[in-house]
């Protein structure tokens, strides 16, 4: 899979897949991971996303095969939507359908609320709007773990919250190492830049086709909490999934891949 130069400072890591038969058209997708993962998160979907979509799975600034950030970086919102905005260059995707999970989230809302222009599409799948309403004081308690016993044990500590009570031991092993691959210093470094994000002004200039889904029982924000920011983004469309996970981009991805297929073709 291809690096890219896309600023001094960066290197970004990216697959770029399609499965659909050669005579046909994929329309491109970019999907944006959430926080200490890279684009291998995204393996569950691409049965079903491989067979519809050219499918560009870019690792964030810091994360996966890119390159570390180091630990005094200075991480802003604006600058990881130019990063991807600058991949999307790179690859000629004038304009895209973007798919986004956890942290990834409200980076793709402000790209669609800034640049209307290159967005077909956007799939909001268990985010958030604010740092500080979703996460509490729990960024604190996150850098303390860290700083004691790496990523990999935060990981593993704050798994049960993610994936929820119905995964297996197995899956959350799994998580847990994918996620421990990160890089000490980009993560805390990214964990102590969260609690400062905030794009519920974004979300009225949010024009493309918009699907919102999250589970009813999830730590981020409750299902009426989240219908209340949903609603904002006019014309958007809400799915509540069943379940305690935040993650529900892992624990439930067939049911969500097909539900952005289903969305596009509707409304696209």
């Amino acid at each position: 899979m291809p690096l890219t130069r896309i600023t001094p400072d960066l290197e970004m890591f990216y697959r770029d897949e399609a499965f659909a038969d050669p005579w046909r058209e994929a329309e491109p997708m970019l999907l944006l991971h959430g926080n200490a993962e890279n684009g291998e998160a995204w393996n569950s979907w691409m049965p079903v996303l491989g067979r519809e979509f050219r499918v560009v799975r870019p690792d964030m600034r810091g994360f996966g095969g890119s390159t570390a950030m180091a630990l005094d970086y200075p991480w802003s919102m604006d600058r990881i939507v130019d990063d991807f905005l600058a991949l999307a260059d790179q690859l000629g995707l004038a304009s895209f359908h973007l798919v986004s999970a956890k942290i990834g989230c409200p980076i793709a809302m402000r790209m669609a609320a800034r640049h209307p222009d290159r967005l077909r599409s956007l799939a909001v799948v268990g985010g958030i709007v604010s740092g500080t309403a979703s996460l509490g004081d729990r960024a604190a308690s996150w850098l303390d773990h860290i700083e004691r016993n790496g990523v990999e044990s935060w990981a593993r500590w704050t798994m049960p919250g993610r994936l929820g009570a119905a995964s297996p031991p197995e899956m959350m092993e799994g998580w847990a190492k994918l996620m421990g691959a990160t890089a000490r210093s980009t993560q805390l470094g990214f964990i102590r830049s969260v609690p400062a994000i905030d794009v519920r002004d974004d979300l009225p200039g949010i024009s493309c086709p918009t699907l919102v889904i999250t589970t009813d029982g999830s730590g981020l924000g409750s299902v009426e909490a989240v219908r209340g920011w949903q609603k904002e983004i006019r014309g958007s469309e809400f799915m509540v999934v069943p379940g305690d996970s935040y993650h529900v981009a892992a624990t439930h991805p067939d049911a969500c891949a097909r539900a952005v297929v289903d969305f596009i073709r509707r409304r696209c």
